[in-house]
């Protein structure tokens, strides 16, 4: 069944442009979707890419939409919440996506007790494989946040969590990407180090990865599980994990994300939070 509601942007990156992709993937009719960009090269490229309607004045997005997504950089919204002021109403649902800003920091410049969902998002939904995780602010309807699931299943996997595991999900899945691409190069330019052509080794490592976690999906397994089956008694794949054991792989991983959901909540204070 289609989404049947009228969708406006704040916003027009390229996060808001997989989720343009992913509505009219979707069912939703680019005449029903309406986006406010302030680049005059980037609206057009969205007009004629899309076919969606476009325009500078975020108050018109409001206007024409039921569901207005937050789609600005963080630091902007203290120069973009005075513009709505007097112009937002229950009868809308924002949804932010707006990194560190809390559901709390969105409702409280304004009067009027207006319907927030909060999505954490990383850039795998450019290619419609992305891994969200969804909130609810204070005064949001039992429906928002089903409604949001829904639109954020079209560009991959959406988990619905309490506010404050948000910040955790910056530092795992917000930031994983980064070290997924640093695995990667590491691993290709280990078989390079091996005597293998560049593209042959950057195309393994890839292949591999996708393969892996396809197979992790599908299966159902346990990651333990599937990588015993991979390791033999006295054989390859043993010798290499020992290695990585020896220089605390798993370890520095799970550093890397205590880091970054520490540094996700200082950013956080900073931006009102």
């Amino acid at each position: 069944m289609p989404l049947t509601s009228r969708f406006g942007f704040i916003g027009g990156g390229n996060m808001a442009e997989a989720l343009i992709r992913g509505l009219l993937a979707g069912g939703v009719a680019p005449a029903a979707i309406t986006v406010s960009e302030p680049l005059p090269q980037r609206a057009e490229f969205l007009r004629n890419s899309y076919t969606v309607g476009t325009t500078s004045d975020n108050r018109e997005v409001i206007r024409k939409s039921d569901v207005v997504i937050l789609a600005v950089k963080p630091q902007l919204w203290g120069a973009v919440h005075p513009q709505l002021a007097d112009i937002v109403s229950r009868e809308t649902l924002f949804i932010s996506i707006m990194a560190g800003v809390s559901t709390a920091a969105m409702e409280a410049p304004f009067t009027e007790k207006i319907r927030v969902t909060r999505v954490m998002p990383n850039t795998p939904a450019l290619v419609l494989e992305g891994a969200s995780a969804i909130c609810a602010g204070h005064h949001a309807l039992p429906g928002d946040l089903l409604l949001t699931q829904r639109i954020f299943q079209l560009v991959g996997k959406a988990y619905i969590l309490d506010e404050k595991l948000l910040d955790a999900v910056t530092g795992l899945s917000g930031s994983g990407p980064a070290y997924v691409l640093t695995f990667l190069e590491a691993l290709a330019d280990a078989g390079v180090k091996q005597g293998l052509p560049r593209d042959v080794a950057l195309g393994l490592a890839v292949q591999t990865v996708l393969g892996t976690a396809k197979l992790l999906l599908e299966s159902g397994d346990h990651p333990a599980l599937l990588k015993d089956k991979v390791t033999s008694p006295g054989g390859t794949t043993i010798a290499g994990l020992h290695v990585l054991e020896q220089k605390a792989f798993r370890g520095a991983v799970m550093d890397a994300v205590e880091a970054a959901t520490r540094r996700s909540m200082e950013l956080g204070a900073n931006t009102g939070k």
